[in-house]
């Protein structure tokens, strides 16, 4: 099973220096993502990709996150799904919910393939009720 894993997961899982302060819904979504690696599920898409490299200001670790991440199977974004993505968006706006364009994108790209988001976003459950995309769930 493949998971669009959003930037705050991935965000949760580096920082390995916090993880003895996690909530036990932090550890749980760091113990589903460890699973998740393990049977080779986890993707990413460019834009999360650009969001967890941005702002780091050491250059040697930045270019080991980089390679990191170039192990996990990337999603390719098609023409198309900015075109859902918008439509995603004007949705949304008309159901009364909020989204930003990076937020709307996951979800076209998401449907499009039919895989689920796995978020601690709480944003998103609000664009699934809308949009029909599926969640992740930590376990």
């Amino acid at each position: 099973m493949t998971v669009l894993v959003d930037t705050s997961v991935w965000s949760l899982v580096l920082r390995r220096r916090a993880s003895r302060r996690f909530a036990p819904k932090q550890r749980r979504a760091v113990e589903s993502m460890r699973e998740l690696i393990e049977e080779g599920g986890a993707a990413l898409i460019g834009p999360i990709r650009q969001e967890i490299l941005s702002g780091i200001r050491d250059e040697r670790q930045f270019d080991r996150l980089r390679e990191v991440l170039s192990n996990f199977p990337h999603i390719v974004i098609q023409e198309i799904d900015y075109d859902h993505a918008a439509e995603c968006f004007n949705l949304c706006r008309a159901a009364g919910v909020a989204g930003t364009h990076v937020d709307m994108l996951i979800c076209a790209v998401a449907i499009r393939v039919n895989v689920a988001i796995f978020t601690l976003d709480a944003d998103f459950q609000r664009y699934a009720a809308v949009l029909g995309a599926g969640l992740f769930m930590a376990q």
